[in-house]
């Protein structure tokens, strides 16, 4: 078994097909999208491939050290990563082709008028995971 990330980005990756910003979206859209995550998930869960997952808050702030004695330093002139990353999912999966094709069942939540938003995910394995990746 190896563990991969499954990073879902709000930018930074290609464009989805369904390109309307959640924010856009009603109630009744973000809702079965939640469900459709939330079951995911839960079958995941069953077959032992679940580790853990959470969507993100927007909000967010960078810290950093900034010598002794020294308050934190907080902010930069930095992209946010609570403007590029929207949540994420940590699977433990048998081959690399099963953490691709988990990824792309995850890609087909539903968006605006809930249709498949065919977003990408962006799938890592944690460092030291033995895995081929053959592309």
């Amino acid at each position: 078994m190896a563990k991969y990330l499954l990073l879902k980005h709000y930018r930074g990756a290609p464009t989805p097909v369904n390109d309307v910003p959640m924010e856009k979206w009603t109630p009744e859209e973000i809702s079965a999208h939640v469900q459709y995550m939330n079951d995911f998930a839960a079958r995941l869960e069953q077959t032992g491939e679940f580790v853990d997952g959470q969507a993100l808050a927007p909000e967010g702030t960078w810290v950093r050290y900034d010598g002794e004695g020294r308050p934190p330093v907080t902010d930069g002139p930095f992209a946010e990563t609570k403007d590029l990353i929207a949540g994420w999912m940590v699977i433990d999966v048998d081959s690399y082709e099963r953490a691709i094709e988990l990824a792309g069942e995850l890609s087909a939540a539903p968006g605006a008028g809930g249709k498949p938003i065919h977003e990408w995910l962006e799938v890592r394995p944690f460092l030291g995971s033995h895995c081929t990746i053959t592309e």
